[in-house]
């Protein structure tokens, strides 16, 4: 058994919203509801999420991400000098095994210094932290990276940052300061969540990273580099791991590729304890990558897919943590899902009760191959 996160059984953050809460979401922003009245429904269904985490048996829990539309841009527009551009869209597309979907949103602009003006998701992990019973509290929040992966270079004001070296400088020094007030409140589990560095595997991504003038051969190494700093000075007994998935949206995704591209700088130098890592189907590629994982990280195979309600075979789980095995030690293995059940608000095609089912197999399968 491992005594601190990431845990043999572990999952990503975010779970499917239940119906009460989406229609009360719902009448929050059509002016029925008022704001302390959503609080409190939103209270009563993290309450009842923990509760399922802790008696499934998993030994971390979140609060499935019940207050944020998005598990990136709810964080990334409380940074200060970070607002929606209304004037430009970003379309996505996303694909799935019926076809595929796009999704659009407003552009990101960064029209001011970028500061924290705030303890952002405070009130939310004080929440969860007074919350759980047996398990330890877990934060999931977007990575540096990605504040600069959606829009680019162009969603930087040159007079507010002539020197981009200026924006890395003070989005790294606004995250340190997150981390640092949110280790005060107690948080000793925080997750860095962060796509960008698992789409730059894609070259249909780097493709597109380039065509806006970014050096997308080299770009997963400035991220590295941020991060890093921005975890520098983190506080004593915070564990620090870092998600990676190709898009999650509906049960769509927007990438694929192995983790070959980043996997040599990715685990040999991002200052993480443990790396979450979709392993759910093909589009991830194989475990070879893994051989890269030095001695002191830990490795959590996303296994589990979120994208469906099918449940997988224990047995078929268990020789894919022998197969990952050979190429990194199997008492630095955990087991999870790919991602998260509900990314956004919409959430993925399957039922709660299947969510359930498939958390319940992860700490089930876990048992069995570490005890």
């Amino acid at each position: 058994m491992r005594t601190r996160p990431p845990f043999r059984a572990d999952h990503v953050g975010s779970l499917l919203r239940p119906e009460r809460l989406l229609r009360a979401r719902d009448d929050h922003a059509a002016g029925r509801l008022p704001a302390g009245r959503l609080r409190e429904i939103e209270d009563e269904a993290i309450r009842e999420a923990v509760r399922r985490q802790e008696e499934i048996g998993l030994r971390s829990a979140t609060d499935g991400e019940f207050r944020r539309a998005s598990w990136h841009m709810d964080f990334i527009y409380r940074l200060g000098g970070v607002a929606p551009n209304p004037d430009e869209r970003i379309a996505v597309k996303f694909v799935n095994a019926r076809g595929g979907l796009e999704f659009t949103s407003a552009a990101l602009r960064v029209h001011d210094r970028i500061r924290l003006d705030e303890t952002i998701f405070a009130d939310d992990f004080a929440f969860l932290r007074d919350t759980v019973t047996t398990a330890t509290p877990k934060l999931t929040i977007p990575s540096p990276s990605m504040v600069h992966y959606r829009g680019g270079p162009a969603s930087i004001d040159p007079g507010v940052y002539p020197d981009v070296e200026e924006f890395w400088t003070d989005l790294s020094a606004a995250y340190a300061e997150q981390v640092r007030r949110i280790g005060e409140l107690g948080c000793a589990y925080l997750q860095f969540d962060d796509t960008s560095l698992a789409y730059l595997n894609d070259p249909a991504q780097r493709a597109g990273i380039a065509a806006r003038g970014d050096d997308a051969e080299h770009l997963h190494l400035r991220y590295i580099k941020q991060i890093n700093a921005a975890l520098a000075a983190r506080p004593e007994g915070m564990t620090v791991t870092t998600h990676m998935c190709r898009g999650n949206f509906r049960s769509s995704w927007a990438a694929a590729g192995g983790y070959d591209f980043v996997a040599e700088a990715l685990f040999g130098e991002l200052a993480v304890d443990g790396f979450f890592l979709e392993y759910d189907d093909e589009r991830s590629g194989g475990f070879e990558p893994l051989r890269f994982v030095p001695p002191g990280k830990t490795v959590v195979l996303g296994l589990v897919t979120t994208k469906s309600g099918a449940l997988e075979s224990k047995d078929a789980l268990k020789r894919r943590i022998e197969e990952a095995a050979k190429f990194v030690d199997g008492d630095r293995l955990c087991l999870s899902p790919q991602c998260g059940f509900s990314s956004t608000v919409e959430g993925n095609v399957l039922g709660e009760e299947e969510q359930f089912a498939k958390l319940a197999l992860i700490a089930e399968t876990a048992r069995e191959v570490w005890g």
